[in-house]
């Protein structure tokens, strides 16, 4: 890869998703573009930066940008972060409820597993006293129109299914397909919702919620994105709502709108008296 085609990458990818590239991962680049050069007909990356850069081409660049993003999420991953917002999160959100209503957002959600694994473990606690009463809606969004596309269907190859699934939750859940991979149920399916979003977009018409995955995915931002991300994000938490993050990330030093959680491990609430984004 050329240096000049690195760059054009880097700026790309900043300027749509805020990741910032770094030229000792220059390998991870060729590796996550090299089956979009092959579908756009290029024999080199050199060569479709260099005809993109004469004729620009924004669905392309949107796909560039998204392949460039991790996609290594599984089944039931954490599962003690898992744990913690369907025992104590999710209950302690439902007795501030009034409706019983509670929303969850999946953000960076990629194929879908984080989601369908809270939706099955949302399953598996129906009728439990602690979540007695509730209507759980899970939202999951990803920048990406394939992925989201994949997640939506929720067809996973045998692969992805021996990532975290037990058998028995595979076969309670999933259907063998005739092509070898497994279809999860049309509940679970009907369970979550699957929309494209882009993290740097205005996610105010997603609503509030009253816990916000977004695990693994601001790590790799610029930080002026990872702020501007945060606080993004901080906007659509339901007042006393929680935002999990993943093992070893933090927002010591990215924002002054959120805290760390007193209760909830890699949990983090909105700071008591900080001037809160304007929220739908």
């Amino acid at each position: 890869m050329l240096d000049s085609t690195f760059h054009a990458l880097a700026e790309l990818a900043r300027r749509r998703t805020g990741q910032a590239l770094l030229p000792s991962k220059a390998y991870l680049v060729d590796a996550r573009l090299s089956g979009l050069v092959r579908r756009e007909g290029f024999a080199t990356l050199d060569d479709m930066m260099a005809c993109l850069e004469v004729r620009p081409n924004p669905v392309l660049e949107a796909q560039i940008a998204a392949a460039l993003l991790s996609r290594n999420t599984w089944f039931f991953r954490e599962r003690d972060c898992l744990e913690r917002i369907v025992q104590d999160v999710l209950p302690g959100r439902l007795k501030a409820s009034k409706s019983g209503r509670l929303k969850v957002w999946c953000a960076g959600g990629s194929t879908g597993q984080e989601a369908y694994s809270l939706a099955i473990r949302l399953a598996e606690m129906a009728g439990e006293p602690g979540l007695r009463g509730s209507r759980v809606e899970i939202v999951s969004t990803d920048i990406c129109r394939r992925t989201t596309e994949q997640a939506r269907l929720g067809t996973f190859d045998h692969y992805e299914v021996q990532r975290g699934l037990s058998i028995h939750r595979l076969l309670a859940h999933f259907q063998r397909l005739e092509s070898g991979s497994w279809k999860i149920s049309e509940a679970l399916r009907e369970a979550v919702s699957f929309r494209q979003h882009n993290l740097r977009d205005d996610p105010s018409g997603l609503g509030q919620f009253d816990v916000i995955l977004c695990r693994s995915v601001i790590t790799g931002m610029a930080p002026d994105v990872k702020t501007e991300v945060a606080e993004a994000l901080s906007a659509q938490l339901a007042a006393d709502g929680v935002l999990m993050l993943g093992h070893g990330e933090t927002l010591t030093g990215v924002t002054k709108l959120l805290q760390p959680s007193r209760h909830i491990r890699a949990g983090w609430q909105r700071q008591s008296g900080a001037t809160q984004p304007a929220a739908a």
